[in-house]
């Protein structure tokens, strides 16, 4: 089915130049589509093993690759960059060559962007489940995929698009096309200002594989937070809202055969939610140790969006007048009222969300995971799946396969959504309550974190059976558009279209209209005549113009937002006793970071009377200045660590890595008995600590010839550590095997360094810096007791596999 040939509107006359013929490039679209549809299988296959995981840990088989922490940024990056990511690409090439009656400038550059985003999303894939990342949700992959990111959105796409706004046929972009290029312009300065970086091979030559990926942003602790939580809410906005509105306003009105509801409400729409989006991210910091005007500022331009938003939905919504009675027959007409329903919901919910008070019972729980899906598989997953069995027909010139699987599709994932995003509701609500409940005494009611674990159980199997509804309806549209493109013709026709090159399409200019008001001020007047919004017919047809305010809109409420909070020196209040962290604990952060364990533990208490009971004093911004990445989170499926430092012994920590529900009845940490075994990149360190130095990190003990010093200070105190562990487990670590394991060079003893240096020492007086404790030195670590229930490493291990035989 294709498009019908019509005369080119040019404006006012006939054209007087001669007519060109062109044709449509629909090959890359459908590249695109079926690219959305393997990785919408594969993110969405990821996020279901995931889920299986939270309940049933053991599940990952004790493979290091498939751990929660590793395997949650790979399906996030899944489903965002590569199912709705090659769903918008689809959605773009093919109605802006329409809107614009002519082909993409470029196709090479078309196959240059496809194959260019194939493989980055092929190296996240080989990245992040080995543990190479740089922890920051949404932009968690390294240096070199960062800069093959830039080069094939700015490069390639932006580069391709532009180029056929200039050589477009038809003179005034339609409203799509100011979606799509608020969503190419703010994604590149949002990508290239969030990753700015210092990597280890800067420094020197590493000597490892992971040491080669490895970068530090040059961003620290609360700066790090607000550019992090820039960047990760104006994503979801430019990424997974203002293409899918352009898509919205192209599509819908195809498929019900009816013209949007409102102009002048598309153009408020566009604008307001351009200028105040980008204002909102803060509201991810509401508590946090960052500047409590930022906070504010956050939530006040969050519930402004709330017009802008639902401004949109109602546009969309009523371009189904008159069409109703097509929503019971057709699927893709089913899948945009749901998906255009969800995207009410979450801007509702969003805005909701930002304010303190509702923010403090939500922040860090499942509830968040629930408007997220919410958004991701509800609005961003029924447009493209709705647009995808829109343009199957067309582009495979051939009929879709199965009304009736499409309707299947739809109800299956409409009952997973539904069950998915309702269980995690729920889970949110358990989780915010008993956190903060407390006793007529003042104590917590329920001081052992397991205890809201073990609660919210029951939902989470709730969300695997809704997570396998939406799984099936996917596998079942993905056949139903394989049978559709196996039946399509031998060879595609091309089909020519003609029209006049846009100098030689006569046109008559917009002019200013009078005001008809009498009896008021001039400036009534002008305001009169501004609110007929003739001006902006003139923009539509200037598309550098268009371009340049729409970078302008961006680009001032981020240097509004974001430049008070790094110019001004006081905003962060200084901690005398804050040092930079010791090379050893430097290496375990860095662990850490790469275990992803910043995706189940925050290190942000908030002051509040019950986190301040359950975890000690709340987090200041002080504390944070060397923090590069910032560990904050955004989940606490585990309890926050930002005082963990001191609380365990070494021997604890071993354990509990090596089998964390039997040293906590009802943890679902999986096992990281891995670490036992893995050797610390002692090469490195000096590279490391050369990076922090390179950041602004005082490190003057390792300045010039000194630097390699760092990794004699790193093994000697590593060799401490581990002693300290044999003394309090009355004997070495042993594997499941009984084997014997010396722990002193592996990453375990990196990370415990790390976790035993959190929240340590804030408030001491400033002392001289000890010298690095060795297993020779005068003084000898104290034994901590085992107590009588808890077993040695050696025991531990032996008991765990007894258990595994039986």
């Amino acid at each position: 089915m294709q498009e019908s040939k019509s005369t080119p509107h040019t404006g006012h006359g006939k054209a007087t130049g001669p007519l060109e013929s062109f044709t449509y490039d629909d090959a890359i679209t459908r590249k695109f589509v079926t690219a959305t549809l393997v990785w919408a299988v594969v993110g969405f296959l990821v996020g279901l093993i995931l889920a299986v995981e939270l309940p049933f840990p053991q599940v990952n088989g004790g493979l290091e690759w498939i751990t929660f922490g590793r395997l949650r940024p790979l399906h996030t990056n899944a489903v965002i960059f590569a199912f709705a990511g090659n769903a918008i690409f689809a959605a773009i090439y093919y109605s802006t060559q329409r809107l614009c009656k002519a082909r993409m400038w470029s196709d090479m550059l078309s196959n240059l962007h496809f194959w260019g985003w194939q493989l980055i999303i092929v190296s996240a894939a080989l990245t992040l489940p080995f543990g190479i990342t740089q922890s920051k949700e949404y932009a968690e992959l390294e240096w070199p995929i960062d800069i093959a990111i830039a080069v094939v959105w700015a490069g390639f796409f932006g580069v391709n698009f532009f180029m056929t706004l200039v050589k477009r046929r038809e003179r005034h972009m339609y409203v799509a096309i100011w979606f799509y290029i608020a969503t190419i312009v703010t994604v590149a300065v949002l990508h290239i200002f969030n990753n700015l970086w210092v990597p280890l091979v800067a420094m020197g030559e590493p000597g490892s594989l992971l040491a080669w990926f490895k970068s530090y942003p040059i961003y620290a602790g609360a700066q790090d937070a607000m550019m992090q939580w820039w960047y990760g809410h104006n994503a979801v906005a430019f990424f997974l809202t203002t293409p899918f509105l352009g898509l919205m306003y192209y599509y819908l009105p195809k498929a019900a055969n009816r013209p949007v509801f409102s102009y002048r409400l598309s153009i408020l729409h566009f604008w307001s939610l351009v200028f105040i989006y980008i204002w909102a991210g803060p509201h991810h910091l509401h508590f946090s140790a960052t500047d409590e005007w930022v906070q504010t500022l956050g939530m006040v331009f969050s519930i402004m969006l709330w017009m802008p938003s639902w401004g949109g939905m109602i546009n969309g919504l009523l371009t189904l007048r008159g069409a109703w009675h097509k929503v019971t027959a057709d699927p893709v007409l089913k899948f945009f009222l749901v998906g255009i329903t969800f995207y009410g919901m979450s801007t509702f919910e969003g805005p909701l969300l930002s304010v303190k008070s509702v923010n403090a019972l939500s922040h860090y729980t499942d509830w968040t995971i629930g408007h997220v899906h919410a958004g991701a598989l509800g609005w961003n997953g029924f447009m493209a799946f709705g647009m995808i069995y829109w343009l199957a027909p067309r582009i495979y010139q051939t009929r879709l396969y199965s009304q009736q699987l499409a309707n299947l599709h739809f109800w299956l994932a409409t009952a997973g959504i539904l069950a998915y995003v309702i269980s995690m509701y729920v889970a949110g609500l358990t989780q915010g309550l008993m956190w903060r409940g407390i006793t007529e005494t003042g104590q917590l009611a329920y001081p052992d974190f397991v205890e809201t674990t073990q609660a919210i159980m029951p939902m989470y199997w709730i969300r695997i059976a809704g997570g396998l509804l939406y799984f099936g309806g996917t596998l079942i549209g993905c056949w139903n558009i394989y049978i559709t493109w196996a039946s399509r013709p031998s060879e595609y026709e091309v089909p020519v279209f003609e029209a006049p090159a846009l100098a030689d399409s006569p046109f008559t200019p917009e002019e200013r209209p009078e005001s008809e008001l009498d009896g008021v001020l001039e400036i009534g007047k002008k305001i009169d005549v501004w609110s007929t919004l003739w001006w902006h017919r003139v923009w539509e047809r200037m598309p550098i113009k268009f371009t340049v305010m729409t970078t302008f809109a961006v680009v001032l409420a981020s240097v509004m937002e974001l430049v008070p909070a790094f110019v001004v020196r006081s905003n962060i209040q200084e901690i005398a006793t804050v040092k930079p962290y010791s090379p050893l604990e430097l290496t375990g952060r860095d662990v850490y970071v790469s275990e992803g364990c910043y995706n189940c533990h925050s290190q942000q208490i908030r002051p509040m009377v019950a986190e301040t009971k359950r975890y000690g004093d709340y987090s200041k911004e002080g504390e944070f200045v060397y923090d590069h990445p910032f560990q904050w989170g955004s989940r606490r499926i585990g309890p926050d660590l930002a005082r963990e430092g001191g609380k365990q012994s070494h021997q604890w920590h071993v354990l509990h890595f090596n089998n964390p529900s039997y040293m906590t009845q009802g943890s679902i940490m999986p096992e990281y008995s891995f670490l036992m075994k893995k050797q610390i990149d002692f090469k490195s360190i000096p590279l490391r600590v050369a990076a922090q130095q390179a950041l602004g990190v005082p490190y003057p003990e390792y300045e010039g010839d000194n630097r390699s010093k760092a990794a004699d200070d790193a093994k000697a105190q590593a060799a401490a550590i581990a002693a300290e562990f044999v003394q309090q487990n009355q004997g070495p670590y042993r594997d499941d095997d009984g084997e014997v394991i010396d722990l002193a060079d592996k990453k375990v003893i990196a990370l415990i360094a790390y976790l035993q240096r959190l929240g340590v020492g804030l408030d001491a007086e400033p002392a001289a810096e000890p010298a690095p404790a060795t297993p020779d030195s005068e003084e000898t670590p104290v034994a901590v007791e085992p107590a009588d229930d808890q077993p040695t490493a050696g025991g531990l291990a032996s008991t765990v596999g007894e258990k595994g035989a039986s």
